[in-house]
């Protein structure tokens, strides 16, 4: 399992012209899930996740995670993430998991970081793409920071 953890000020994700999925100040997550990955593995992922110390205390220190400062995960499924490209110049995707095995993988990663980060006044802190879609995604990202997992 592969993933490019991005500290963000805003996200939005979009599939055509539909806005599916806006967050605030937090983490956008883009997720690849290879043909050996298992629940264990998406759990220590995102444990690893929500805990990460990258979001700066009054110090001006990175001592505080997602979880501390109240915010929101933008979780997006990307199989380009697993890509081989040691052998000529087209990537080779056969290390990537595939559907549908892949997309329920990747809701239960989803599923469980939303037990990490529970809403709050009744909103959902931890969001997602759709698995599969071609997806517009606008991110400010601040730093930058961007940590590869």
């Amino acid at each position: 399992m592969k993933a490019v953890i991005q500290r963000v000020e805003d996200a939005t994700l979009r599939v055509g012209a539909e806005l599916v999925a806006e967050i605030g100040r937090g983490l956008v997550v883009y997720v690849g899930i290879e043909q050996n990955d298992t629940e264990s593995d998406a759990v220590a992922m995102c444990k690893k996740i929500a805990a990460m110390r990258i979001f700066t205390d009054d110090a001006d220190k990175m001592n505080l995670s997602a979880a501390d400062i109240g915010g929101d995960i933008l979780m997006v499924s990307n199989f380009t993430l697993c890509a081989d490209i040691s052998h000529g110049n087209r990537p080779s995707f056969t290390a990537a998991m595939r559907p549908p095995a892949s997309s329920e993988l990747f809701d239960y990663c989803v599923d469980f970081m939303r037990g990490l980060l529970p809403a709050t006044n009744g909103k959902t802190r931890v969001k997602s793409g759709i698995f599969g879609a071609d997806m517009l995604i606008s991110q400010t990202n601040t730093g930058p920071v961007t940590i590869i997992y």
